[in-house]
């Protein structure tokens, strides 16, 4: 026989309620009151069994701080925003949504709360598939938050950086971005160690043209700058700018743009044509300047002698005594360690027939004196690129002497200076170009042949190297 008990309230002791049914509402518990099951015993029904309540009235469209227990539907149509997740307790739970397909153009970046996990790595994770969905539960300090739906690679706490743009190799935990043309190095997360966001890089500028008419200058080599992070082992060059702040670039989840200088043209026949310096290349805050065009030797207009100043110094035209042409002075404007050196000097004695050396990176360029050949100054080698390379030469000068061999460019992509063989104008020849993506100075010409022009100025190049795993 079964027997019933039918009451609407239940009292303690004191007169409070502890089970009150009204309307088809029953409330458990008195107000102070702990409701627990006893040990053993288990519950259906009723508390949160791994799901989320989903935030429908209230669809995101900007960052904000995630609540445990709720979802968000995500909207990035106008742009990526970022998620802060709850400080973390064990149970804690929070999904997230791509709302209308958007997350492949403008990412959700998912944050965790001061030094707190995710999936065992530090840092954010980013969304940027389209109608990507993600389940976060708080299991402990170890491992943080970890995804119980959609773990895709991309959506492991991430502990080094991920970027895009240019060329990208790598050596052994490295990766290198190389930039031979202008283009965007994008940082897509950072890592949440602050050591491992510091990147190494080499940036060279366009080599300056060779110099215009007869016996000109060599042009300067692309300003060299290079800094390297202590986390990116390689062999770097000599002109390494660590530990000087000013030099070292910690990057941030961000777009980059890069610019590479192209080298300058090389001279013509005649001084109005009289070449040009290379152009500037960028990363961040870090800009090589372009090297110095080289010098003139025009009787009709002495003047216009001097190299040109520029990250090397282009060097000075021939003789023309009396006058005393100088190189142009590099490193200019300044920085340190210095971006490159000055370009040779000429003669005044009226009796050597060739132009001088453009500087480069580590050297300067040759004088016009007795002995020397005019020849371009030496570059710098660096193994950013994990073998080593030499950048930024200096380009030969023009000379017009049958006793003298082309003065050679120096290393570093610097391009020969002209020559006569027989010392006749009809042979002379044109100055050699600077080798691209180096900063190499263009060679000066020889002679006074319109066929025959000064060498162009070696285009730039900048490279990019960090820590990846």
């Amino acid at each position: 026989m079964t027997s019933t008990i039918k009451v609407n309230n239940i009292q303690n002791q004191c007169g409070a309620n502890i089970i009150n049914e009204s309307s088809n509402t029953i409330t458990i518990g008195a107000s102070g009151d702990t409701v627990s099951l006893a040990s053993g015993a288990s519950q259906t029904g009723f508390g949160r069994t791994g799901t989320v309540d989903w935030q429908t009235g209230d669809i995101k469209t900007s960052t904000f701080t995630a609540t445990s227990g709720e979802g968000y539907f995500c909207n990035t149509t106008s742009g990526e925003f970022t998620v802060n997740l709850p400080a973390g307790t064990a149970g804690a739970i929070v999904s997230v949504q791509d709302y209308n397909n958007t997350f492949d153009s403008n990412r959700l970046i998912v944050t965790p709360n001061g030094s707190q996990k995710i999936n065992g790595g530090a840092g954010s994770i980013i969304l940027n598939t389209e109608g990507e969905g993600l389940t976060l539960v708080y299991i402990d300090g170890t491992v943080g938050w970890r995804s119980i739906q959609d773990s895709a690679f991309s959506d492991i706490g991430a502990s080094f950086i991920i970027a895009t743009g240019g060329t990208i190799t790598t050596s052994g935990d490295c990766k290198i971005h190389t930039f031979t043309g202008p283009g965007t190095f994008c940082v897509s997360n950072i890592s949440g160690t602050p050591a491992n966001n510091e990147v190494s890089y080499v940036v060279v500028a366009g080599g300056g043209g060779g110099g215009s008419s007869w016996r000109s200058g060599g042009g300067g080599a692309g300003g060299f700058r290079e800094t390297k992070s202590p986390v990116t082992p390689y062999t770097a060059s000599p002109l390494d700018g660590q530990p000087s702040a000013p030099n070292r670039i910690t990057v941030t989840a961000t777009a980059f743009p890069i610019t590479v200088g192209g080298g300058g043209t090389g001279g013509g026949p005649a001084t109005p044509n009289t070449g040009t310096n290379g152009s500037n290349s960028q990363f961040s805050t870090i800009i090589a300047t372009g090297g110095g065009r080289g010098g003139t030797y025009d009787p009709p207009d002495a003047p216009d002698h001097p190299g040109q100043p520029g990250g090397s110094g282009g060097g000075a035209g021939g003789n023309n005594a009396p006058s005393s042409p100088v190189g142009g002075t590099g490193n200019t404007p300044p920085v340190s360690p210095a971006q490159g050196t000055n370009g040779g000097n000429g003669n005044s004695d009226g009796t050597l027939s060739r132009g001088a050396g453009g500087g480069g990176a580590s050297a300067a360029g040759t004088p016009s004196l007795p002995g020397n050949q005019g020849c371009g100054g030496a570059g710098v080698s660096s193994s950013i690129t994990a073998s080593p390379v030499a950048y930024a030469g200096g380009g030969g000068g023009g000379c017009y002497s049958s006793a003298n061999s082309p003065p050679s460019g120096g290393s570093g992509g610097g391009g020969a200076g002209g020559s006569t063989p027989d010392g006749t104008s009809g042979n002379a020849t044109g100055g050699t170009a600077g080798t691209a993506n180096t900063g190499g100075g263009g060679g000066g010409k020889a002679g006074t042949s319109l066929a025959n022009l000064s060498g162009n100025g070696g285009s730039g190049v900048v490279i990019i190297r960090y820590k990846f795993q």
